[in-house]
C-alpha cells in the first residue's frame, strides 16, 4: 500500500465516497480517512508520506466552441500539470479550454472542491486520462470527498467508460 494511511476496501466504507461515486466504485480501490485540512495534494502527500508521483489530481475543464460550452475531466500525477490550452483543447476540439470554476465544478459533480473525481462524474464527460496515469501500477485521487482518498490500478482509470487515455501531462519545471 501507498503512504501511511489505513486503506480499507471502498465498498465496506461508503461514508467515506461522495453519493455519485458510491454508485461506481472500481474493483480493487481502497479508501482511507483523512484530516480534510490535509486534502490539497502538496500538504496530503508531505503529510501521509505519498510520494508525488503515485498520486494523481482531478482537474475539471470547460471547453468552449461556437457557444456551446463541453465539460471534460483530466487525470495527471500531481508531477505534471495538464496541458489545458494545447492537447487538452485541440483533443476536444475547442477554440477555447480553460478550468471550470470552483462553484460550478462542485455543483455539476456533486462532489467537493479538493476531493472531485474521475469516478461517478456525469457520462456524457469525457474522462481523458494522462499515459503516465493509466499506466502506473495504483494511483492515490480523491474520492469526492476532502476527507478521505482512493487508491486504484492506473488501469482502473483507464477502463472508466468515458475514459481516453491520451498524453496530456507535461512535468512541472
Amino acid at each position: 500500500m501507498i503512504g501511511e494511511l489505513d486503506w480499507v476496501p471502498a465498498e465496506t466504507r461508503p461514508d467515506l465516497l461522495a453519493e455519485p461515486v458510491r454508485t461506481a466504485p472500481p474493483q480493487r480501490a481502497m479508501v482511507a480517512e483523512i484530516d480534510p485540512e490535509l486534502a490539497d495534494t502538496a500538504a496530503f502527500c508531505e503529510h501521509y508520506k505519498v510520494p508525488l508521483g503515485a498520486s494523481a489530481n482531478c482537474v475539471i475543464v470547460a471547453a468552449k466552441r461556437g457557444g456551446e460550452v463541453r465539460m471534460a475531466a483530466c487525470m495527471v500525477l500531481a508531477t505534471h500539470r495538464a496541458d489545458i490550452n494545447g492537447a487538452v483543447r485541440r483533443h476536444l476540439g475547442a477554440r477555447k479550454a480553460s478550468f471550470a470554476p470552483m462553484a460550478e465544478a462542485t455543483r455539476l459533480t456533486g462532489m467537493e472542491y479538493g476531493g472531485i473525481t474521475p469516478i461517478g462524474l456525469p457520462k456524457d464527460w469525457p474522462v481523458l486520462v494522462d499515459e503516465a496515469v493509466a499506466a502506473a501500477p495504483e494511483v492515490v485521487i480523491g474520492s469526492g470527498l476532502r476527507r478521505s482518498k482512493l487508491l486504484v490500478p492506473g488501469a482502473a482509470l483507464a477502463g472508466l467508460d468515458s475514459a481516453e487515455v491520451i498524453a496530456l501531462g507535461r512535468p512541472v519545471a
